[in-house]
């Protein structure tokens, strides 16, 4: 399939190469003229507008947007929309509200553009990996998209399969990576509370090795002291333990490169799902202690850092690339 790509930043430019890997055709836009260059020496087909995009595309024309949330990503469909033609097919990789998704879809939709929002997790390291996709959208168009998300998607692999799945009933595409959530702003509602989910689990990994790192401390009788090697530690949990997990690869591997995490602030940002998760348990009515109080310890970490807010840094840095290292 030929797709406008917009936006080739961390995780937008490896998707376009995973797509160009399997044959798929690209047309590629950034504002930065020389990231746009880089993946044209790749294969990609460079644009230096969006009005240049369209008119390589074909009829009806697909467009994915990688732009951070907000102004970035609404400005930037509100100009495709602008020139689009019935049929055309917008999708919103990045982590948009989903509220925002649900109008956007509406208004689209008057247009006769189809809109599709992608709860897209990865980070950088998706080109290898493949992305997990969670999927909002009419089921016609999300169809239509399939052999878009089947390359993007990291497969079967080698995760052994779910003991009592019933494959004849259950959508085989969550084996492979992705699923089609529901309506639109289903798809970002999903990678929302997946986020949200994320920060409390990388806050429990932080807390338990700053206790781990506590030890030492001489605030304790010297015979309970233990000078523990948090590298070691990190790696043997990797192996066989019920803590095993992808953020315990990240960290095995922040530690293994510096013990101390010297080169991390250890001020956590956050951006916007944990938030988004925690407003929506509050509209629901449903408790959600762990990922309020991960939530707020990253405001904390703003003020008052800790050896456990570096290891956050370190997990940050290690799946997506966020950079909070002094500069």
């Amino acid at each position: 399939m030929k797709i406008g790509l917009i936006g080739l930043g961390r995780m937008g430019g490896n998707i376009a190469r995973r797509l160009m890997k399997d044959g798929h055709e690209v047309v590629a836009f950034d504002r930065n003229a020389d990231a746009v260059a880089a993946l044209a020496a790749d294969g990609a087909e460079g644009a230096s507008s969006l009005q240049e995009a369209r008119a390589k595309l074909d009829t009806p024309a697909i467009w994915w947007v990688m732009l951070p949330a907000g102004d970035p990503t609404e400005q930037t469909i509100d100009a495709i929309a602008t020139d689009a033609r019935d049929g055309d097919i917008i999708i919103d990789g990045g982590n948009t509200f989903y509220k925002d998704d649900i109008r956007r879809a509406k208004k689209l939709a008057e247009k006769g553009i189809h809109y599709v929002d992608v709860g897209t997790s990865g980070g950088v390291w998706g080109l290898e990996r493949g992305y997990c996709m969670m999927i909002g959208g009419d089921k016609a168009t999300v169809d239509l998209l399939d052999p878009i998300f089947d390359t993007l998607a990291p497969g079967l692999g080698t995760i052994v399969r779910t003991p009592g799945r019933d494959a004849a009933n259950e959508d085989p595409r969550a084996e492979k990576g992705y699923i089609h959530a529901g309506p639109a702003g289903a798809g970002h509602f999903v990678k929302m509370v997946h986020n949200g989910i994320e920060y409390g689990l990388m806050q429990a990994y932080a807390e338990g090795f700053d206790i781990l790192k506590g030890k030492s401390t001489d605030k304790l009788p010297e015979d309970e002291r233990f000078d523990l090697n948090l590298t070691d530690i990190a790696e043997v949990w990797r192996r066989g333990s019920v803590i095993s997990s992808w953020l315990l690869d990240l960290t095995a591997i922040g530690l293994a490169k510096d013990q101390m995490l010297e080169h991390f602030t250890g001020s956590v940002a956050d951006s916007g799902e944990g938030q988004w998760t925690i407003d929506a348990a509050m509209e629901e009515k449903v408790p959600a202690n762990v990922l309020t109080a991960a939530l707020f310890a990253r405001y904390r970490s703003r003020v008052d850092h800790t050896f456990g807010d570096k290891l956050l840094s370190a997990m940050r840095f290690g799946f997506g690339g966020h950079v909070e290292m002094p500069q």
